[in-house]
């Protein structure tokens, strides 16, 4: 996926300014894509430039004039035809596995207090991502359908978190068992 998706994907049912879309990329978006706000705001030039959105300028008395950006029918074709096409798994690439994976030239502690700090990184974000359940989608019989697509990409976030924290768990446990046992 190209950050060309992900901004086309957050416009196409909520214009924003480039401001307005860079905040929603450091929240609800930025759960699932990272980009910097340059980044957003040259691809923002780029998309405008080859007709996938447009740009309302709107002036403002007390702020600085803003551009108010939509997806044109190019745009939502572009998206959609994007969503047809079948996509690959992404690869890993983990710094915290290929530590572990080279584990045994150190002490397993080093290690430890790494899956500690990692342990704990992932209940933060899990107690984030609940509390966004809680306070968005608290029936989830009743979502619409757009509603109940952002409801399943929040379910992933917190299925990986709790898979994150089962396995740090288990990490944890390993290699305190193998401490012990080799003591």
């Amino acid at each position: 996926m190209a950050l060309t998706h992900a901004i086309l994907v957050a416009l196409i049912d909520c214009p924003s300014s480039g401001y307005d879309l860079a905040k929603r990329f450091d929240g609800s978006v930025g759960f699932f894509w990272d980009a910097s706000h340059q980044q957003i705001y040259r691809e923002l030039s780029k998309l405008e430039a080859e007709g996938h959105i447009t740009a309302q300028k709107i002036e403002q008395d007390t702020r600085p004039n803003k551009k108010l950006y939509s997806v044109t029918d190019s745009g939502k074709t572009l998206v959609i035809e994007w969503i047809k096409t079948p996509t690959s798994i992404n690869p890993v690439k983990d710094d915290l596995l290929v530590k572990l994976f080279g584990g045994y030239l150190v002490t397993p502690d080093i290690l430890l207090a790494e899956l500690r700090q990692h342990r704990k990184q992932h209940q933060l974000r899990l107690t984030e991502y609940q509390a966004i359940e809680d306070r968005f989608f608290p029936d989830v019989e009743a979502l619409s359908q757009s509603v109940t697509y952002q409801y399943l990409t929040l379910r992933n976030g917190i299925q990986f978190e709790q898979g994150w924290l089962r396995w740090c768990d288990e990490a944890v446990s390993t290699l305190q068992a193998f401490q012990h046992h080799k003591d």
